[in-house]
């Protein structure tokens, strides 16, 4: 069967191409046989492309939250945005103390610009 000679051709020469790749590499070269008849064949086979599992991934060690110590001793910072009913949106810049979990800043702005680089963070 000339459909059993051209898969067999194609995935000699491509075993890591899957059935659809397979089908337009035959469609190119002028079969213009039915996806449904070259998937059948191609199943029954039995080539078809093997996918890599992936491995366990290994454990992650648990480790606690550090806590600062005193106050000002580490702060979060975090960006937040939304927008209005009018469809303008805004943005929120928060400044918070990890230790008492006080709000030290909030700045609201219509265009408050994103910081480039990383910021220091200074550890008791």
């Amino acid at each position: 069967m000339p459909v059993i000679q051209a898969l067999e051709e194609l995935v000699a020469k491509h075993p890591a191409i899957g059935f659809w790749q397979s089908h337009y590499r035959l469609r190119r070269k002028g079969h213009l046989w039915n996806h449904k008849k070259v998937y059948r064949i191609y199943s029954a086979m039995r080539t078809e492309h093997q996918t890599q599992t992936q491995e366990a991934a290994t454990a992650r060690i648990k480790q606690a939250l550090y806590r600062p110590e005193s106050i000002n001793c580490v702060w979060s910072i975090d960006f937040m945005s939304d927008s209005l009913w009018s469809g303008r949106h805004f943005r929120v810049f928060n400044i918070l103390d990890d230790y008492n979990r006080e709000m030290l800043a909030m700045e609201v702005d219509f265009s408050l610009p994103r910081t480039t680089g990383n910021p220091s963070v200074g550890v008791c």
